[in-house]
């Protein structure tokens, strides 16, 4: 079996891509695409955490703008996100794998109050640890919260699954001439201002030493061929 070049990394997915072709919603054909690539990692014995987005279902900002209290609208979207992470959990389970989902904000019943030590024995003792609800507080992006959780759960990597390949300087989607970059370092991309990561994630991600690689989730084996130090995607260190 090859051997995986990380031992536990994190994996932040966003909500607009549990959405798929569509806007909005959940497609549940990509949370089995997702489980899958998850499940075929994982069996390279490597320890994975999963964050996702919310953006799918719900976002503050736009009714924010239309007058909604910010705060009141970070705490939907919270919430948002705790609905994604118990859809993956069951594409994971039926897929054959041991997940939990942890919130950040407590919602007895539905899923367990996060817990940084059990977290670690959790992925310790080969679960997959879905962190849901951000970092329980307005604000912050759910970015913010990949790389809050990928540090705190001591992480090697923070992987960011997006739609295009890596980072551009523009919109590949919108620019065909957009200029790709295989490697930044998290300065370049703060000073840039690339878009990739709000400038809280990347500082924090830069304080602390954790290596950060966007890739792109459509591309077929993509997680394990980068677990496996195939160079795909941008790595910002």
């Amino acid at each position: 079996m090859p051997e995986a070049k990380y031992n536990r990394v994190l994996l932040k997915f966003s909500g607009e891509a549990v959405a798929g072709d569509d806007d909005h919603g959940i497609d549940p054909k990509i949370l089995d695409q997702m489980a899958q690539s998850v499940k075929v990692t994982k069996e390279l014995g490597v320890q994975i955490g999963v964050v996702i987005g919310g953006g799918n279902l719900f976002r503050g900002e736009k009714l924010n703008k239309a007058g909604m209290d910010r705060v009141a609208g970070d705490h939907m979207g919270m919430l948002a996100t705790v609905i994604n992470g118990i859809a993956l959990r069951d594409s994971l389970e039926r897929a054959g794998v041991k997940t939990r989902v942890m919130s950040a904000i407590s919602i007895s019943g539905l899923v367990e109050h996060y817990d940084r030590r059990l977290a670690i024995q959790l992925l310790n003792d080969g679960f997959v640890v879905i962190f849901t609800a951000g970092t329980g507080n307005p604000f912050f992006t759910t970015d913010t919260a990949g790389c809050l959780r990928a540090i705190e759960t001591q992480s090697d990597l923070m992987l960011k699954a997006t739609r295009v390949d890596g980072v551009y300087d523009s919109d590949p989607l919108t620019n065909p001439n957009a200029t790709f970059y295989s490697e930044l370092t998290f300065d370049e991309a703060i000073v840039k201002n690339l878009k990739v990561m709000d400038a809280t994630s990347l500082t924090l991600a830069r304080d602390h030493g954790l290596p950060i690689k966007v890739f792109n989730v459509n591309t077929k084996d993509g997680l394990k061929d980068i677990i496996l130090g195939k160079n795909l995607g941008t790595l910002i260190s």
